[in-house]
């Protein structure tokens, strides 16, 4: 294989990760959020909702800032992705802050909300695995 197969590669896994991530954050989203709404009191089903929808913006909303600073044609500053970053952190914290003030949700439903990406993440890192692992097997 040479170098730039081996290149070309890697950015078609990466670009899978990425749509396998995008797309499912959203199915994760919406059945733990059905899942919490059937089984779990409504402040719990909310803490899942909120917790799942600013996770699941987060990562979009970073995903758009780094696909615009990466491209090639006008690469944009480290500092300037860095200050965007921060400021949908510092949205964030103060809108779950305010969310569990309020009482509006049951924080151990807004962490499992929260964990809508990782879940999405890990679910995308096990399916390319079990593709290379029976590949390699064939």
């Amino acid at each position: 294989m040479t170098r730039n197969s081996k290149a070309s590669s890697t950015v078609t896994i990466q670009q899978r990760i990425l749509t396998f991530v995008t797309r499912s954050n959203w199915v994760l989203l919406a059945a733990v959020s059905l899942l919490g709404l059937l089984a779990a009191t409504p402040t719990f089903a909310l803490g899942i909702i909120f917790g799942g929808l600013i996770v699941t913006i987060n990562f979009h909303l970073l995903a758009k800032t780094l696909n615009k600073a990466l491209h090639p044609q006008r690469l944009a500053s480290p500092n300037v992705v860095l200050i965007k970053y921060y400021i949908r952190f510092i949205i964030s914290g103060v809108i779950i802050f305010l969310l569990i003030r309020q009482q509006v949700v049951n924080p151990i439903g807004l962490f499992i909300g929260l964990s809508v990406v990782v879940a999405s993440i890990t679910l995308a890192t096990l399916v390319e695995l079990k593709k290379l692992f029976f590949k390699e097997a064939v």
